[in-house]
């Protein structure tokens, strides 16, 4: 048989055996098969359409509340939050992070709190200055939450509350500082005081506010004004660069000026050691003399006489001759003994020239006439 013949069967259909073969199964009929099926499952008797079904609307009823339960009750809490738990609107616990089970709602609530998070806040105001000077100063403060409980309890508004105190803080430092030290290089060491005193006003508060940083931006004047600044701060930067050549200046000399002393020191502690080694040695050789002048005054005399003549002729032209012999004619080389050169041995003279008598003989004398007293 082809497939567009009829069939022989009228009876036979795709759709099942409806006897008319007028059509596909009735909607209503499939429903209630359906709930026939649910209703043997649920503990019901099948029968008819309309059988007895009321467990199933209780069941799923209660399926779905122990869902909601599981639902309600679990508690993922991530690494950068805490979970504070609230019984009946009174605090209980903080939750970690990790996955945490609590009593569902209404009775427990937990509210999630960001503690890893780093907020900011900026102020900027003109403020006066200790030496009544107006300035521009600009703070921005980095914070986040230390405290999840503290932070939402203590507090009504945490942020309002910083700004203020922020607020505050910068002006009290400004206010406790001039002008040349906001503007220069007090602005590290001001925003470190800021910080602190920040920190210290929302500790107690018990804001559970943790300031992170506090950094100043770089202080100005009004803009009425700043060109008066600007030639200040011109005065002060020439008045350091005349500090720093006069200190430079000042290394270069004192080295100097620390030597010449020191070599002035050394040459007069010598200067003072000379002369008293030359005085005692003076003493020491007037004793001598004065131990011989007892033995043999006289000759001492004499002797002292021959060197004070010595020591006053050293230095001039002047020759002694001692003429024992007599002889009134004589030739004297007054140059050659002046020069006291050794004379020549092949003069031309004709005349006995005597030998002249030196101081040197004369001592020898002296010592010969000393020996013979002793």
């Amino acid at each position: 048989m082809g497939w567009n013949e009829p069939p022989d069967n009228k009876d036979k259909n795709p759709w099942g055996n409806r006897g008319n073969g007028s059509g596909p199964p009735d909607l209503d009929e499939i429903i209630g098969k359906m709930q026939k099926s649910f209703g043997s499952l649920l503990g019901g008797r099948p029968g008819k359409a309309g059988g007895n079904n009321s467990m199933f609307p209780f069941v799923a009823g209660l399926i779905l509340l122990l869902m909601w339960l599981v639902w309600d009750m679990t508690y993922l809490i991530d690494q950068q939050e805490r979970g504070v738990v609230l019984r009946f609107g009174a605090y209980v616990d903080t939750l970690n992070p990790g996955l945490n089970i609590r009593f569902p709602r209404p009775v427990e609530i937990v509210k999630k709190v960001n503690v890893g998070q780093v907020r900011s806040i900026t102020h900027k105001a003109l403020m006066l200055t200790q030496d009544e000077n107006i300035v521009d100063v600009e703070v921005a403060v980095q914070w986040r939450i230390g405290d999840a409980t503290q932070y939402l309890f203590n507090v009504h508004s945490p942020a309002a509350t910083l700004q203020q105190v922020t607020e505050s803080s910068v002006r009290e430092v400004i206010g406790k500082n001039k002008l040349d030290f906001v503007l220069t290089e007090g602005r590290n060491e001001i925003a470190e005081k800021i910080q602190s005193l920040i920190q210290e006003t929302l500790g107690d508060y018990e804001t559970g506010i943790y300031i992170s940083t506090a950094e100043m931006q770089p202080a100005k004047p009004p803009e009425e004004v700043k060109d008066a600044f600007d030639d200040a701060i011109k005065a002060r930067e020439d008045e350091q660069r005349e500090v720093n050549e006069a200190e430079a200046y000042r290394n270069d000399i004192l080295p100097k000026a620390r030597g010449s002393a020191a070599r002035l020191r050394e040459e007069s502690n010598a200067y003072k050691s000379r002369v008293i080694s030359k005085a005692e040695g003076e003493a020491s050789r007037f004793d001598q003399l004065l131990a011989e002048y007892q033995r043999a005054p006289s000759v001492t005399r004499e002797r002292l006489y021959l060197d004070a003549i010595e020591s006053v002729f050293s230095s001039t032209n002047k020759v002694l001759i001692d003429n024992d012999n007599g002889n009134s004619l004589m030739y004297l080389p007054i140059d050659k003994l002046i020069d006291r050169r050794p004379r020549n041995n092949a003069d031309n003279t004709t005349f006995n020239e005597p030998q002249p008598t030196t101081i040197d003989n004369v001592r020898q004398r002296i010592d010969d006439r000393l020996r013979g007293v002793r």
